[in-house]
């Protein structure tokens, strides 16, 4: 009976809540969008996907041939402009090109997609300022971008998209990257709340992108190993480093050639009236990385270090 009962209560709460997301926010053709990173992936595809449904998109590039392919691929309504979301002049620059366009409405919706992953490897045969380079990009210019555009949401009660990982749930590489994640997820907005903005955080899984690109990551797993002091090699073995190369190829193959559930995500993150918190998207984030964060440290550890190769020095 119990069974019963819960498993209807449960159904009933999908349905509200399935209901609740099909509700979309009124006068979209009004709405401003300001997407970071969309250049390629998916900043790209949503840009097109939210120019399609007639919103303003101010997509931020970070090339001019970026930029100019997406105007080619778009309407007059989608304008660009350039970003580097490691500048503070830049950031400053767009935010005032943004308040320009969007006047006393403010801005709707902000996409923070902007990221990089490389360089990956072990913690050990990376520097500092190699952590610096992916936190600068994904986690110090995200929160830059934010602060510097929350008058403007603030004003239009607008909603903010943060882009994470199923990475910043549970660590699995070495690198800036997972760390940026983490700190994605941490970013918390919570005294926006009494204004009107809402926060979402997308959390895909693997899906093919820049990032997974296997031949600039075993281009720079290659340097990295070439450089390191040979006591460091001895320790490791070539075959812990040729092993760990092929892996990103295998993670790529893997991973989703559909960017569209993560854009799909995002649209519902941006027009929905009841917007979630998180979206997870994919099936291995769902069932597999997500249930695995709430696991204890001691088994994700072991889960993922079966993957990796022993190193000629170890057990």
């Amino acid at each position: 009976l119990w069974l019963s009962v819960a498993a209807l209560l449960l159904g009933l709460f999908l349905l509200r809540r399935w209901h609740r997301e099909r509700q979309t926010v009124p006068r979209l053709l009004e709405k401003h969008v300001l997407i970071t990173g969309c250049d390629t992936g998916f900043g790209n595809l949503l840009a097109r996907q939210l120019d399609a449904r007639g919103l303003r998109v101010l997509a931020a590039c970070l090339t001019e041939s970026g930029a100019a392919q997406l105007r080619a691929a778009t309407s007059d309504r989608l304008q660009t402009v350039l970003l580097d979301v490691t500048s503070s002049k830049s950031i400053a620059d767009v935010t005032a090109w943004v308040r320009e366009r969007v006047g006393d409405q403010g801005l709707w919706g902000l996409v923070n997609n902007a990221g990089i992953g490389a360089p990956v490897g072990p913690n050990e045969w990376l520097t500092k300022e190699e952590f610096v380079k992916v936190l600068d990009v994904n986690l110090l210019g995200l929160v830059e971008v934010t602060l510097s555009l929350l008058p403007l949401l603030r004003r239009a009660r607008g909603r903010v998209v943060n882009v994470a990982s199923v990475m910043g749930r549970v660590s699995c590489i070495g690198g800036g990257y997972c760390i940026s994640k983490f700190g994605v997820e941490a970013l918390g907005l919570v005294e926006m709340r009494p204004f009107g903005v809402q926060v979402s955080i997308i959390e895909p899984g693997g899906f093919q992108t820049g990032l997974t690109d296997p031949a600039p990551l075993v281009k720079g797993f290659v340097r990295l190993w070439d450089r390191l002091p040979a006591e460091a090699q001895a320790a490791y073995g070539r075959h812990y480093a040729e092993k760990y190369a092929k892996s990103s190829t295998l993670v790529h193959r893997l991973s989703s050639s559909s960017l569209s559930p993560v854009t799909d995500a995002m649209t519902r993150a941006l027009l929905s009236r009841c917007p979630r918190s998180r979206y997870a998207v994919g099936w291995d984030a769902r069932f597999f990385f997500l249930p695995l964060s709430y696991c204890p440290a001691w088994l994700s550890d072991s889960i993922f270090g079966h993957f990796l190769p022993v190193p000629a020095s170890g057990m």
